[in-house]
């Protein structure tokens, strides 16, 4: 049995304790939150579960195997930090860190005790998300040319981090684990609407370029009036549409594409063919994505399991981000992604 401590009650973190509550092979020992009065409403679903006000509590418990940290993302690394030097397995919301450096050091210090470092990027674990990746592995959509990405919202504004290190996360660690690859190349551009004043970019669109010359675009915005959460991925064979807002079909596979005659003598003879035929629509478990991920961070430290989200993976996720910003900053200038563990 793994028993769990969880830091941060607020707008995340209730469905971190829910789901670690859930898993058969967990205890949730204890949750704490500086806010009495959102600790004790959290609290009352959780009866059995010791709930503190003081995190260190967590740290000083030798009975607690492994800590979930679900606070903002400037307090990651120190609060990592000291749940590794505890001793204990690290269950990191995204994004790792605010750079990448703070990130190689809480690897560094994970390895040096043999802990568990694994960072929540949801959308891995997503049913849709792994569809899609046995349809691009099993060659269903051909070459990948592009990938274009929606995600916009009306808020949440953040105070410590602009919208591409609010909500571009959850797209690069989805984008290296369909692609089995880094991007080699990023620029940004993006705007300061509302919170002119700190200097907080509001809306941004990132394009990142991955080996072969696979693009993808996106655009991530906390003022748009509608809540969208859209991918469409064009391929040499197929296309594919996956809309994580609709209630029941996530995935849209369309044959549709282009289809260049393979001789031609001449400018006159040069055809293009248009193909447009079904759709089709995958069957996808109904699974919660924090119930796949928060088990596999269980049998990651039982030796059940290789990492898929680990402190390496967020790593290069936040070297993507910097360079992103590095961009932003600079107009919009391409910026070379080199990475080093």
């Amino acid at each position: 049995m793994i028993k769990v401590g969880v830091i941060g009650c607020g707008y995340w973190g209730p469905n971190l304790i829910r789901n670690f509550n859930a898993q058969p092979d967990c205890e949730l020992s204890v949750i704490a939150d500086l806010d009495e009065k959102r600790l004790q409403q959290v609290g009352l679903l959780y009866p059995n579960t010791k709930k503190t006000t003081n995190y260190k509590e967590i740290l000083e418990d030798p009975d607690i195997d492994a800590v979930v940290v679900a606070t903002p993302m400037t307090t990651h690394f120190p609060l990592g930090s000291e749940v590794l030097e505890a001793g204990k397995h690290l269950f990191l919301e995204k994004p790792m860190a605010t750079n990448s450096e703070d990130c190689r050091t809480l690897i560094a210090l994970a390895e040096s005790k043999d802990l568990q470092i694994m960072v929540g990027h949801t959308f891995i674990y997503t049913s849709a998300v792994r569809k899609i990746k046995s349809l691009m592995d099993g060659g269903e959509m051909g070459d990948i040319h592009y990938v274009n990405i929606e995600r916009v919202n009306l808020g949440l504004f953040q105070k410590d981090a602009n919208v591409v290190w609010d909500l571009a996360p959850h797209d690069v660690a989805m984008l290296n684990y369909l692609f089995e690859a880094d991007p080699v190349r990023v620029n940004a551009t993006g705007h300061c609407y509302v919170q002119k004043d700190l200097g907080i970019e509001d809306v941004a669109f990132v394009t990142l370029e991955y080996p072969g010359g696979k693009l993808a675009n996106i655009h991530v915005s906390w003022l748009d009036p509608n809540k969208i959460r859209k991918c469409t991925f064009v391929g040499s064979r197929k296309m594919l549409v996956y809309d994580d807002v609709h209630p029941s079909e996530k995935i849209r596979v369309f044959d549709k594409g282009v289809d260049v005659a393979p001789h031609y003598e001449g400018f006159g003879e040069f055809q293009l063919q248009y193909r447009s035929g079904d759709i089709f629509v995958p069957q996808i478990e109904m699974a919660e994505p924090l119930k796949a991920e928060t088990s596999h961070f269980l049998d990651v430290i039982q030796g059940k399991a290789i990492g898929l989200s680990t402190g390496h993976h967020g790593l290069r996720v936040v070297q993507v981000l910097e360079k992103a910003c590095e961009s932003l900053k600079n107009g919009g200038r391409p910026v070379d992604l080199v990475f080093d563990d």
